[in-house]
């Protein structure tokens, strides 16, 4: 299975050369290190483990430097799960070369954080009317129990307001329209989510 990571940079928009225009995100990918190759007999599956970036080492702890043995200070570590055992070894590297152009990828990053939202921003939720007397009710949940549902209770999973983004998202069925192996660039089709810096995570098929 194909695997790359990279960073965010921006959107913008490619033609090919049948005048097509695609709007897509800009991948900053770089080269990754296999740190540790794990296995069903001693890790009870099969992984591999990799790292990304480059960190200052002294904003690294003694355990981190411990277990990547000198191959590098990576900043940012993830772990591949495989099918079948691992036919690579820590200290090989991995780049931009088993993916091409028009490959069918899944993406993953940690979408943007927009902090504590109300029900119509956050549930898509309509409000109440904008007429007979309303007021500073246009953006309320309105009512969360009653007697109807669970005896005046408030139900599990009740869609209320709260904590929105930050979490993990996967985009999958996205096309690589173009690769720059001078820059290590990807372009992706679409939007994938995260800001700008955002690491992100690319497998393909």
């Amino acid at each position: 299975m194909k695997f790359i990571l990279g960073e965010k940079l921006a959107m913008t928009q490619i033609f090919t050369e049948d005048g097509v225009v695609h709007p897509v995100t800009a991948v900053q990918s770089g080269q990754m290190t296999v740190v540790q190759v794990k296995n069903k007999k001693k890790d009870g599956y099969d992984a591999i483990q990799y790292g990304y970036g480059v960190r200052n080492e002294k904003n690294i702890n003694k355990a981190q430097i411990g277990h990547a043995k000198k191959l590098g200070n990576f900043r940012y570590y993830r772990e591949e799960r495989l099918p079948s055992e691992a036919t690579v070894n820590p200290g090989d590297t991995v780049s931009l070369d088993s993916f091409k152009e028009g490959d069918v990828v899944e993406v993953s990053a940690i979408s943007k954080g927009k902090g504590f939202q109300g029900v119509v921003k956050r549930h898509m939720f309509e409000g109440g009317r904008r007429s007979h007397g309303q007021k500073h009710s246009e953006r309320e949940a309105g009512s969360i129990g009653g007697g109807g549902r669970k005896g005046g209770r408030v139900a599990k999973g009740m869609r209320m307001p709260g904590r929105m983004g930050a979490d993990r998202i996967t985009v999958k069925n996205l096309k690589i329209v173009a690769i720059d192996p001078s820059t290590n660039q990807i372009f992706v089709s679409g939007a994938i989510p995260g800001r700008r810096g955002t690491l992100i995570e690319i497998k393909g098929r």
